[in-house]
């Protein structure tokens, strides 16, 4: 079965084609791309296509590669024997499993998400390496070797904020998300918002793109930023005339908040809305 998109979710084909490249070379794919490019949401949609199971393991500055294996809770065997508790003495009654040892124990192949991987340690995507390659790791604690039945799909996402180690690098099939074109971005939109005016459309994404281009913006709004804005002249019922005005006073375009997300790029279009104010007086 390939990969070619869902009703819901608009995919381009140099992304199908990395899709399915992975899954026959049943390596991890690597994605990375501007955040809200639909980077996360992708593993959810190849589920979907390909009716698998779906495993989430949402990283954070704090997580340690061996909690996507497992991990051995000592402080309820400790209380559990202050109390009594008969089940001390059996140590894989405090054996937790990690999400990585639940897609290998996984009925059906699984896609197992492995979501923002470098706000992690530098060394946590090389801690995985073997698991990942091999599919299998050992539990000291009750000297079981844990095996995976199916190999998961794999899906790494990353934003860049840190390098990825070459090791690891060199075990996954990569692809960057770009940022969509009109036409692409177009299509996203449909789905999202069948049957949209095309001129409010059309005014939206005119100032959309214009936004993206503006020197010195410190964040860009991204794809699902756009979506909430779109959602949000909907509710509102926001003519497309107001999208197009020219006014010096109007740069900033109306519910701005869902596009720009910080006080440095509200300041920006301030100040270019007053640099507009102070040419036009001047002529």
């Amino acid at each position: 079965m390939k990969f070619s998109g869902t009703d819901s979710y608009v995919a381009t084909e140099d992304l199908m084609v990395a899709v399915n490249a992975a899954v026959t070379l049943e390596r991890p794919l690597l994605v990375k791309g501007e955040p809200g490019t639909g980077k996360t949401i992708l593993a959810h949609e190849i589920a979907k296509a390909l009716e698998r199971p779906l495993i989430e393991w949402h990283i954070k500055s704090t997580t340690k590669a061996q909690q996507g294996l497992y991990e051995y809770d000592a402080v309820s065997r400790l209380r559990d024997s202050q109390l009594g508790d008969e089940r001390v003495h059996e140590i894989a009654n405090y054996i937790v499993p990690g999400k990585l040892w639940a897609s290998f124990e996984s009925e059906t192949r699984p896609v197992l998400l492995i979501d923002e991987i470098d706000k992690a340690d530098i060394e946590f995507p090389n801690d995985l390496l073997l698991e990942l390659d091999r599919m299998e790791f050992y539990v000291y604690e009750t000297q079981q070797r844990i095996e995976a039945r199916h190999r998961p799909i794999v899906i790494i996402t990353s934003n860049n904020e840190k390098e990825l180690p070459d090791a690891f690098l060199r075990r996954c099939f990569f692809h960057y998300i770009r940022f969509p074109d009109r036409e692409t971005m177009e299509a996203i939109v449909e789905v999202h918002f069948p049957g949209i005016k095309r001129q409010l459309l059309r005014e939206a994404l005119n100032a959309f793109y214009e936004i993206r281009e503006v020197p010195g913006l410190k964040k860009k709004p991204s794809t699902s930023e756009l979506l909430d804005w779109l959602k949000l002249l909907l509710a509102e019922d926001v003519p497309p005339d107001a999208l197009r005005t020219r006014d010096s006073k109007e740069l900033i375009p109306p519910l701005h908040g869902a596009l720009l997300k910080n006080e440095q790029d509200v300041h920006l279009f301030e100040r270019l809305a007053f640099m507009a104010r102070r040419e036009q007086r001047g002529n």
